[in-house]
């Protein structure tokens, strides 16, 4: 039966009945070669995510070769991957209003912040409401028809974008992967022009493993013959494996050491590990132009570089909003890698501004893939006594709204009793919070700013489903 409702808010909750409940992991028979005993790896068992994304693409008609032509920058890694896709594909829009190549660039990322629409982007903004119902159920009505295993949430995102940016016809495609690399329903890509890896730590432990070598051999299973691969600094057996993947498949790889081009004191590269994503994307747009430009060698400029970071964005992370007397400090941070930065350029960013008022954190990460107790005592270990307001909260933006899928089986015990229990052996005299909502947390912090001068400075992370609905309602956005 044709779908009678094809309005955006039915795509959107269509898209939301595809989220499971636990995300399984993967077979260590489904490789492209043996691999490899690893020190602390991964628990492969379930259905791997690239599985059936061949099958669902040839039911839309899309042949391997339609996927090649949009001529895919693929990203990988633990931290910084959305921002390394941003610049990306600043530097190269930047190339493209200068010399006409690229013309069109899209751009998938995933989660997206405050609106679905936001994973799917060409030139930079997200496509339309309309457009994103459109290709949506262009999908949906033949998929939906398949027998057999359907796509799930993220899976079928992804071929929705594909699917976006074959019709809206882009000529460069960045593309971040979900989780890992190798297993990941992105790698069905076989032909990309560029791969690249940012910046590896331990996160999703029990698909990727427990070491930094199985890290790097999941993230370095992007790597396909035929294309550049560009890499952050590594070190030790990570680094070691990576070099070892690149051989395997024949692939001309670069360690990326922070570029001298890059500006100084410039406040898109603050802090220090944007220098370092900044860098390994103007290596990638670098080695995309000189792969597809071969028969008119345009470069990538100085001019290019320095457009592009100054037109270059990405909310919520390392963002600043200014409220009169209130400060808020939000970044997306959600593994013990990247809340640590994090924490240290809250620190840094907020010290000039300490005199009075109070310095508080607002904190929410509700999932099954990694223990919220080791993440939270990170936090608290890295702030040290610079915050003693603490407030803890869950995704869902106001009382108003319905459970977020992911919070459905959440315990508030564990903000009340673990998350709690587990900051205050860290820092015992910490003033705690807990509020139910988004909303609820921002009102708390802003009251407890009138107490100490009318002033705060409040540090918002642990997750992009917290710093979403903050922002929108900080800034008030519809």
């Amino acid at each position: 039966m044709p779908i009678m409702d094809k309005s955006y808010t039915r795509a959107v909750e269509l898209l939301n009945a595809r989220i499971r409940p636990q995300r399984s992991n993967v077979p260590a028979t489904l490789t492209t070669g043996p691999k490899p005993t690893l020190n602390g790896e991964a628990q492969l068992t379930g259905v791997p995510s690239i599985s059936g994304m061949k099958e669902w693409l040839r039911e839309l008609g899309h042949s391997p070769e339609d996927i090649n032509r949009l001529n895919i920058v693929h990203v990988a890694g633990t931290k910084g991957k959305g921002s390394t896709c941003a610049f990306i594909e600043s530097f190269l829009r930047s190339h493209g209003r200068r010399t006409g190549f690229p013309r069109k660039t899209g751009l998938y990322t995933s989660p997206h912040l405050i609106h679905p629409e936001e994973r799917i982007r060409i030139n930079f903004h997200p496509i339309s409401r309309d457009l994103f119902a459109q290709y949506f159920f262009e999908v949906e009505e033949i998929l939906s028809k398949g027998k057999g295993r359907r796509p799930r949430h993220l899976q079928l995102y992804f071929i929705f974008a594909l699917h976006a940016f074959i019709r809206e016809g882009v000529d460069a495609a960045i593309i971040e992967t979900h989780h890992g690399g190798e297993y990941d329903s992105t790698n069905i890509i076989e032909k990309p022009v560029v791969t690249c890896i940012t910046t590896l730590g331990l996160d999703h432990i029990q698909q990727l493993g427990s070491s930094l070598e199985s890290v790097a051999w999941h993230k370095a299973g992007i790597f396909k013959p035929g294309a550049r691969a560009v890499s952050a600094p590594s070190a030790g057996d990570a680094k070691s494996m990576i070099r070892a993947r690149a051989e395997e498949k024949g692939v001309s790889l670069e360690f990326v050491k922070q570029d001298p081009v890059l500006p100084e004191g410039t406040i898109p590269l603050k802090p220090d590990i944007l220098r370092t994503n900044c860098s390994v994307a103007i290596s990638a747009a670098r080695a995309f132009l000189e792969q597809t430009t071969r028969g008119e060698p345009s470069p990538l400029s100085d001019e290019d570089i320095v457009e592009g970071i100054k037109q270059w964005s990405w909310p919520g992370r390392f963002q600043i909003e200014v409220e009169g007397s209130n400060t808020w400090y939000l970044d997306g941070a959600h593994n013990e890698i990247s809340l640590t930065k994090a924490a240290e350029w809250f620190i840094e960013t907020a010290q000039p501004d300490t005199a009075i008022g109070a310095n508080i954190l607002i904190f929410a990460q509700i999932t099954k893939v990694r223990e919220g107790g080791p993440v939270v005592e990170c936090l608290a270990r890295a702030l040290g006594g610079y915050i003693k307001h603490v407030i803890f909260t869950t995704y869902r933006k106001n009382k108003d709204l319905e459970v977020r899928t992911e919070e459905k089986d959440f315990d508030m015990a564990q903000l009340h009793g673990g998350y709690t229990e587990v900051w205050k052996k860290v820092q015992p005299d910490a003033d705690i919070v807990i509020e139910e909502n988004v909303e609820g947390a921002l009102e708390a912090a802003r009251r407890i700013g009138e107490k100490h001068g009318g002033t705060m400075r409040t540090f918002v992370t642990g997750s992009q489903h917290l710093v979403g609905p903050a922002l929108q309602l900080i800034k008030n956005i519809p």
